[in-house]
C-alpha cells in the first residue's frame, strides 16, 4: 500500500501562511474589548496608588485618607453599592468588601461626552452591577457604609473603568 503525501511548494507554504496570518489579523480586530471610562474633574491633581485588593483589605489601616486605585467587582443592590475581590477564591462578605460612595459633589462622565455614569442615556441606564471595575478614590475607615459592616468606605470616587 502506497502513501500519497502532499507536496509543499514555496507558493502552497506561502498561500496557507497568508491564510493564517489574515485570519489572525481579522479574529484579532473582530474581538470587541472596548473600555468605558467614566471619569469626574474632583482630585484630578490627585496621584492615585494603584493597589491590589487583596493587600488593600489586608492593610487597610495603612491606606486611610489616602488616594488609592484598585481593581475589583461592583455589587449593587437595595442598600448596597460594595467593591469586592474578582477572585472566586476568597471571602466576599462585607467584613472583606469596601462600600463605594458615589457622591453627586463628584459626577462621573463618560470621556469625550457629558453622558453620566448613572443617568438614563440611549433608552438605559449604564449597567455596572457584578461587572469587574477599576475605581479611584480615597479610602475613609471612620465610615464603614450601610450598618457598618464592611471594611472601609471608598469615598470621593473620580474614576471607574469598565
Amino acid at each position: 500500500m502506497a502513501f500519497k503525501y502532499l507536496k509543499y511548494t514555496p507558493t502552497s507554504y506561502l498561500k496557507s501562511t497568508g491564510f493564517l496570518l489574515f485570519t489572525g489579523i481579522f479574529l484579532l480586530f473582530s474581538c470587541k474589548n472596548e473600555h468605558k471610562i467614566y471619569q469626574s474633574e474632583c482630585d484630578s491633581d490627585i496621584t492615585f496608588k494603584h493597589i491590589g485588593f487583596t493587600q488593600l483589605i489586608d492593610s487597610i489601616q495603612k491606606y486611610d485618607q489616602q488616594y488609592i486605585e484598585v481593581v475589583g467587582k461592583y455589587r449593587e443592590g437595595k442598600e448596597e453599592s460594595a467593591l469586592v475581590n474578582d477572585s472566586l477564591f476568597v471571602d466576599h462578605s462585607n467584613g472583606h468588601s469596601l462600600w463605594v460612595n458615589f457622591s453627586q459633589d463628584c459626577p462621573l462622565y463618560l470621556l469625550g461626552t457629558r453622558k453620566g455614569l448613572f443617568e438614563y442615556n440611549d433608552g438605559k441606564f449604564t449597567r455596572i452591577s457584578n461587572k469587574k471595575i477599576t475605581i479611584r478614590g480615597r479610602v475613609d475607615l471612620r465610615h464603614k457604609g450601610h450598618l457598618g459592616s464592611y471594611r472601609a468606605t471608598i469615598d470621593r470616587v473620580s474614576f471607574v473603568k469598565l
